[in-house]
């Protein structure tokens, strides 16, 4: 897939590419921590739960574990450590 961006700037063209890869390679280092955290805090609830992450969305979404108010922090966490490992995957996939 090719990406073309438009530039309305007065900087030479090697400028702009320089501020958009450092953006580029910012993003990426936070997608990155962001990975890592989430996955952390999955680890945690997977031991003290002796059940993983995703069999535990299964079991969430289909109304179990609703009792437990530390599954809302596993559910959120479970999210967006999906949603950063998407963007990490878009990110990484971006040549420059």
């Amino acid at each position: 897939m090719d990406l073309t961006l438009q530039i309305d700037t007065d900087y030479s063209l090697q400028e702009a590419s320089e501020v958009i890869r450092a953006a580029l390679e910012h993003e990426k280092h936070l997608a990155k921590y962001k990975v890592q955290r989430y996955a952390m805090i999955c680890d945690e609830f997977e031991d003290q739960y002796d059940l993983i992450s995703t069999e535990f969305m299964q079991k969430f979404e289909a109304g179990e574990f609703m009792d437990d108010e530390k599954c809302f922090d596993w559910y959120a966490a479970k999210r967006g450590l999906d949603h950063w490992k998407k963007k990490l995957a878009v990110l990484n996939a971006v040549k420059y």
